[in-house]
């Protein structure tokens, strides 16, 4: 009876440290009307890194829980599950989280320091799961150092009981998401896998959109490209060209993610949702189509219009030389009747100016005839 009055004090006292270390991550419970984010300005203590959290049971939100640790003892008692959305935490605002879940040091260096590959890992009982999240940045005319697409980052540790977001990137708002899973408790009710496929379908449905708006930027610049004179802006390719690049990298490491969550069973996903990752897996997959064709598509017009460029300036210099040859000949015949010779012909004849006028005159005539007929004038 000693020994287990002395385990039991020790996991109380333990769980209290969670519990005021996680509290330090978390002073005030968000306005759940507050679309998202916390009201103030934004500064380095541990509540701001929080945007919203709250406890579900049954698929819907339990407004009467008011603290953190009931939340979580009532999850852990089986009863739902806690959902924390986190915005650029520092190291010290994620510890309390993750000491409070166990999570891998690993995936919480990766949580706060960002600049990681889409990609979906194992540490133990939970899972881990980086997004890339896009958005087009409007523009009233694409120049060549316009921004098209913004990039950020987002994480989601999900366990059994829990599942903690990790935004980087002001254009990442998980706001709406929550909301539009909160009035559809039928798909909430499958647990933490319901808000990682729910948060897996905004980022792609946000790849959509901005392929969408990509695909008029293209048509654009291909109509511009091969207007007169436009082959002098190929640098606008290749602006475009690298922002359809960047948008690549984006998605292409996320079909293997994705694939895994929805042909491999994984025990943290309930079997309901692997068939609603394999439709976010579809639109995934028409955004590589589109993104692959939009990179041959720029690389045939990058190269159009350097041939254009080349084609262009050939010309140029035909239209340059033919002026030359033409320029040559008044050049020729003036520096001859300029030498200081005495009897050079024609130089006393009273009629001699205007015969040399005339011969210039009809060679000029001549050669701009001769150059106009062949297309380099």
């Amino acid at each position: 009876m000693a020994l287990s009055g002395v385990r039991d004090h020790r996991n109380a006292v333990l769980g209290g440290r969670r519990a005021r270390a996680m509290m330090r991550a978390i002073r005030r419970r968000p306005d759940p009307h507050s679309n998202g984010h916390l009201s103030g300005t934004r500064t380095d203590s541990p509540r701001t890194a929080v945007v919203d959290w709250a406890f579900y049971r049954d698929g819907k939100r339990q407004d009467d829980v008011t603290s953190y640790s009931e939340a979580v003892r009532r999850a852990r008692d089986g009863g739902g599950f806690v959902w924390i959305g986190l915005f650029e935490p520092t190291g010290d605002q994620l510890a309390g989280i993750a000491e409070e879940f166990d999570l891998h040091a690993l995936a919480v260096e990766d949580a706060v320091t960002a600049h990681q590959r889409p990609k979906l890992e194992r540490y133990g009982d939970s899972l881990f799961a980086v997004f890339k999240t896009v958005r087009y940045c409007p523009h009233e005319e694409f120049t060549a150092s316009s921004e098209v697409v913004e990039t950020g980052e987002l994480m989601a540790f999900v366990g059994p009981e829990f599942v903690v977001t990790v935004r980087h990137g002001d254009h990442s708002e998980l706001g709406r998401v929550r909301r539009q899973l909160q009035d559809n408790p039928d798909h909430l009710r499958h647990g933490p896998s319901a808000v990682l496929h729910a948060v897996a379908d905004r980022v792609v449905d946000d790849y959509l959109t901005v392929v969408d708006r990509l695909q008029d930027d293209i048509d654009e610049l291909e109509i511009s490209i091969f207007s007169a004179r436009g082959a002098r802006n190929v640098e606008r390719v290749y602006q475009l060209k690298r922002e359809v690049l960047e948008l690549k990298r984006a998605v292409a490491p996320l079909a293997g993610p994705l694939r895994q969550l929805a042909e491999r069973p994984v025990r943290l996903v309930a079997p309901e949702i692997r068939e609603y990752f394999r439709d976010v897996e579809d639109h995934l997959a028409r955004v590589r189509e589109q993104v692959s064709a939009f990179d041959e598509l720029l690389t045939s017009i990058l190269q159009a219009g350097l041939a254009q460029l080349t084609v262009a300036e050939n010309e140029d210099m035909r239209k340059i030389s033919a002026w030359v040859a033409i320029l040559a000949v008044p050049t020729m015949i003036a520096g001859i009747y300029g030498m200081n010779f005495e009897f050079i012909p024609e130089t006393h004849w009273r009629y001699g100016y205007y015969m040399v006028m005339t011969l210039i005159v009809g060679i000029c005539f001549g050669l701009h005839r001769y150059f106009k007929r062949n297309g380099w004038l």
